[in-house]
């Protein structure tokens, strides 16, 4: 496989060894967990983020790998993940980016965080909950960029419409991951998706 389905967070440490970085109710750092452990039936609260690719006008959604620990076979946003401690929520987007869709970081351009304040929860139908202070980003790939995903984190994705996406999410959410449909309900992230067509 390629190199960096192995890399992740530290230098080469390995997926179960990655922290995540617990938050309070006002927002604050207040310690870290580990991501094996962190997601739970009881989940506290943690830093996450969400991030939607551009390209020619297209966005690229993502079906959720059959063994992920939630939601999987779920369609979603391009990808998500969240900052290890002492880590800027931008440079864990691009790195997030290459380990899981196998996207270097010079392929990436104008990212940006389109909803700053955004946070979630949700459970899944194992009972698994999700949530996290998770501000939405959107990048702009290289169309000549070659890019691999990593199975373990995706099992198919397609570029889509930004409207039509849209109007999937608002006629048939359950079809969906929650957060995405709640991301999508969000004005300035549709209008940020659909400019991309303009």
């Amino acid at each position: 496989p390629p190199a960096h389905w192995k890399r992740h967070l530290g230098g080469g440490s390995e997926p179960m060894t990655e922290r995540v970085v617990l938050a309070g109710a006002d927002g604050k750092a207040i310690g870290t967990a580990l991501k094996s452990e962190v997601h739970t039936t009881d989940t506290a609260l943690h830093f996450a983020f969400s991030a939607w690719v551009t390209c020619h006008g297209k966005v690229l959604i993502t079906r959720r790998a059959l063994g992920k620990q939630t939601w999987p076979g779920v369609w979603t946003n391009s990808f998500c993940g969240h900052p290890g401690p002492g880590e800027a929520t931008a440079d864990a987007v691009t790195r997030r980016a290459e380990f899981e869709l196998g996207i270097p970081a010079d392929a990436l351009s104008n990212l940006r965080v389109v909803l700053p304040t955004f946070s979630y929860r949700a459970v899944d139908s194992s009972g698994l909950v999700e949530n996290e202070i998770c501000p939405v980003y959107c990048v702009e790939l290289d169309s000549q960029a070659q890019w691999q995903p990593n199975p373990d984190e995706v099992d198919s994705w397609e570029w889509v419409e930004p409207a039509r996406l849209i109007a999937a999410a608002d006629a048939v959410p359950a079809v969906f991951s929650p957060w995405m449909c709640e991301e999508l309900a969000e004005a300035e992230l549709r209008a940020a998706l659909q400019s991309l067509a303009q």
